[in-house]
């Protein structure tokens, strides 16, 4: 931080993209704005003024994106945003970029657009105040208006009909989030009861980072679709840019995706999810909450507690950014406090009780 100033380098061949970007992250006062070309000039840039934050594109000329933050974390460590187009390559690269120890994955602004998306400017705020927070910098508040989950799901009473025989493991994650949910997803044995999990993510990439989860995992890792039954051994990620539920008739557990607006300033919310499993599954329900900034998931886990669920959050030693979990203890919503390695034990120790 310099002063009261956090200071954002925004790095893209394209001069469009840099007008725009700097155009939506200069509506905050805080926030003082430079921008490059490509990466040699934005590095001669961080020797003259080192940023608080570095947004970059991960195709430029000179030097590509991938070296770029290779570097950065080698000679001049600083919290790194990912900006990406949605294509499949650099969906990968992306995903490359987050384990070369980017902190964020946002997808390009709309460009050519008169007036900036009020969605764009939150989740590109957002992005940059959850970065800077990632090397324990005090965070700043972008002023914007939140809606919770009443603004997707109603609180009602829950319904009288028999409780769910099944247990169901809700996670909820944000920043650091790709790599928590791998530990805990490679940690499951394929008789473990199915689970769902919102990770703010952009649209286009859940379907990618589900695969490669798949991949690396026991147990089988998706994208879910809407109407989707639950079942053992399965975990469903809620797609990007939509809000995921479970639903229940009679004994038969399936997940509704919709659209909807921005709940504690994401889409998908933890919030919703978790509601929508107190609501549905109540008692033999598992919540956890994972690595992230914000509250997103606190309010969500308290209604799950108060259903009856076991809540459990990643302890801050493990997180990148003790954000989410920090809230969810704070309003008491929280079971036990365990180390990422001890989630998923802890997790099947819960149903089991």
């Amino acid at each position: 931080m310099h002063g009261d100033e956090l200071h954002v380098l925004v790095v893209d061949d394209s001069a469009m993209v840099r007008q725009v970007m700097q155009a939506i992250l200069s509506t905050n006062r805080q926030v003082k704005v430079n921008a490059a070309a490509d990466p040699l000039i934005a590095w001669a840039k961080m020797q003259k003024e080192p940023p608080d934050v570095v947004i970059t594109d991960l195709e430029m000329p000179r030097m590509d994106g991938l070296t770029f933050i290779r570097k950065i974390m080698l000679e001049m460590p600083t919290p790194v945003v990912v900006c990406s187009g949605l294509a499949a390559r650099g969906t990968e690269m992306a995903f490359r970029a987050l384990e070369e120890g980017a902190v964020e994955v946002i997808t390009k602004p709309k460009v050519g657009v008169r007036d900036f998306l009020h969605e764009s400017a939150v989740i590109l705020l957002d992005a940059v105040w959850s970065a800077s927070h990632a090397r324990v910098r005090p965070r700043l508040m972008a002023v914007v208006p939140r809606l919770m989950a009443d603004a997707v799901l109603p609180r009602k009473t829950r319904s009288r009909s028999p409780v769910a025989q099944n247990t169901v493991i809700a996670v909820g994650a944000s920043t650091g989030g790709t790599e928590a949910l791998r530990v805990f997803l490679t940690a499951l044995p394929t008789d473990c009861p199915p689970i769902v999990i919102v990770q703010h993510m952009p649209e286009g990439f859940t379907r990618a980072f589900a695969e490669r989860l798949n991949k690396e995992c026991e147990i089988e890792v998706a994208e879910a679709r809407d109407g989707e039954r639950l079942r053992g051994g399965r975990a469903l990620i809620a797609p990007g840019n939509r809000h995921m539920l479970v639903n229940r008739t009679g004994e038969e557990l399936a997940i509704q995706v919709i659209d909807g607006p921005l709940v504690s300033r994401h889409r998908p919310s933890v919030d919703v999810l978790f509601r929508s499993v107190a609501l549905s599954i109540g008692a033999r329900a598992v919540g956890v909450i994972m690595t992230g900034m914000g509250d997103d998931g606190a309010q969500g886990l308290c209604e799950m507690k108060e259903a009856g669920a076991a809540t459990i959050a990643q302890d801050e030693a493990t997180c990148i950014v003790f954000g989410m979990p920090k809230e969810a203890i704070s309003r008491g919503a929280v079971d036990i406090v365990v180390p990422l390695h001890r989630l998923a034990s802890a997790a099947l120790r819960a149903q089991d009780s």
